[in-house]
């Protein structure tokens, strides 16, 4: 299976996967055109279409796309997502034929109420639940429905390599050195960050395990965090840290 990170609008990833017989699927593609280009310039076919939330950025092109090659759209289940052909939830399998795939989907709600994300072969298209070095803002849901959904994306395998949708690693990561400034895996990551994007390329996938390694936001445990919040009169439960963080990453200018 091949994997590739398509930029879309201001700083969106399309993520096109494709196998050796130019079948393909994409997630959330927010431009259509950017997925035809990608189609027609590798020869493929697209075989289905996944949404991870109903945000415009993520479905735009969703319409298009399903008109054009008239393939299934899978989606969680909410009525701002016309484009839906296929309505999914929480443990739900999805058993792709072609190419041969099969994902779980993870209700994770926080972003937005109704957000999923799609793990199998190794990948976890989070939307933007989950960035890297960072996390997506709650628009919908409460800070405890998002750190149990950060949870549960911490605990799938480390080497599971996750496909955010946004290209916002730089920027996370100037906050992240705020929490963490003597984390010496953030600084290695930060580098290697600092050295794709001088060649114009994409910070992801990233692994997870770099992640929970360096991201603030799934180490609200860690000793560093919890003196980070401390040393701000912030009470010690977890959630009420996420939340600092959060609301700091909200603020933040840096």
């Amino acid at each position: 299976m091949h994997l590739i990170p398509l930029p879309a609008l201001a700083d969106n990833y399309i993520w096109l996967m494709h196998d050796d017989d130019g079948n393909a699927v994409v997630v959330d593609p927010g431009d259509a055109t950017v997925v035809e280009r990608a189609l027609a310039a590798r020869q493929l076919r697209l075989r289905a279409i996944l949404l991870t939330h109903h945000h415009p950025d993520h479905i735009g092109g969703a319409a298009a796309l399903r008109m054009q090659h008239g393939v299934p759209v899978y989606a969680p289940v909410d009525e701002r997502i016309d484009e839906a052909t296929e309505q999914v939830r929480d443990g739900d399998l999805i058993n792709l034929a072609s190419p041969q795939t099969l994902l779980e989907v993870i209700a994770i709600p926080g972003h937005t109420l109704s957000h999923v994300a799609f793990v199998g072969a190794g990948l976890l298209f989070c939307g933007d639940t989950l960035f890297s070095l960072g996390c997506g803002r709650l628009f919908e849901g409460s800070p405890a429905q998002m750190l149990t959904s950060l949870d549960r994306l911490s605990r799938l395998p480390p080497e599971t390599l996750v496909c955010a949708g946004h290209e916002y690693t730089e920027a996370n990561g100037r906050f992240a050195r705020t929490i963490e400034p003597g984390n010496p895996e953030l600084q290695k990551r930060l580098q290697e960050v600092a050295n794709l994007r001088a060649q114009r390329l994409a910070t992801l996938p990233v692994a997870l395990t770099v992640e929970l390694a360096t991201n603030p936001f799934l180490r609200v445990d860690s000793k560093v965090v919890a003196a980070w919040c401390t040393q701000r009169g912030i009470d010690t439960d977890r959630v009420t840290r996420f939340a600092a963080l959060r609301e700091a990453k909200n603020g933040f200018s840096g």
